[in-house]
């Protein structure tokens, strides 16, 4: 009897666990270069084998991610910010670097959160959304830091000051790295996309 009261308590426990965890979907796009025999053919990208992008998926098939908008300001500036928040579909989001959604190297990483962590992220989702936190710049947030950021509020991983943020994740695969190595560490699944073969990409 002691057995089955502890196998049926097991289940409990498992079940109201499920139910308060959900998962976030961190999407990488990887930077790249043509290859030298397809420079005619293959276009540059931004960033080169340094770029790439990355977003963040809470609803299914919607990517939260950071970019700019009117001219590339090398310096932040606050009061004339060239930035935004702005939702992509999947399709759209792979597209952003190549405008051919299949050809993009990338990664997701699942992050599993719980429901608090997951209302916490919509709320912030929503409030960057309507308004700008911050300006888009190389010295400055890009869609790397801006990523952190995000994930530093769900106490996913350590938070920063707003200028250690941008200094210490400077493009995408500085945040790719730490995500991956805590996937490693912690079990978490990850997705790879090979990318199309005239390019040369970045590695981890």
């Amino acid at each position: 009897m002691k057995k089955i009261l502890f196998l049926i308590a097991c289940c409990c426990c498992t079940a109201a666990f499920a139910q308060d965890t959900c998962y976030l979907k961190i999407h990488f796009l990887y930077g790249s270069k043509p290859l030298r025999k397809y420079r005619d053919s293959e276009k540059k990208w931004f960033g080169g084998v340094l770029g790439g992008h990355v977003g963040i998926e809470g609803d299914t098939n919607k990517i939260l991610n950071f970019v700019h908008t009117g001219s590339f300001h090398v310096f932040s500036e606050k009061s004339n910010r060239h930035s935004k928040y702005t939702i992509h579909a999947p399709n759209d989001f792979y597209s952003i670097l190549s405008h051919n959604d299949d050809s993009a190297k990338r990664t997701i990483v699942y992050v599993p959160i719980t429901k608090q962590q997951k209302h916490v992220f919509d709320s912030i989702q929503n409030a960057y959304l309507q308004q700008t936190p911050y300006d888009y710049a190389l010295f400055g947030m890009r869609c790397g830091a801006a990523s952190y950021e995000i994930l530093s509020k769900l106490d996913i991983l350590p938070a920063y000051s707003y200028s250690k943020t941008y200094t210490k994740i400077f493009y995408p695969k500085k945040l790719r790295s730490r995500l991956l190595k805590k996937a490693a560490e912690n079990g978490w699944a990850v997705e790879t996309h090979n990318g199309c073969p005239k390019r040369k990409w970045e590695e981890d």
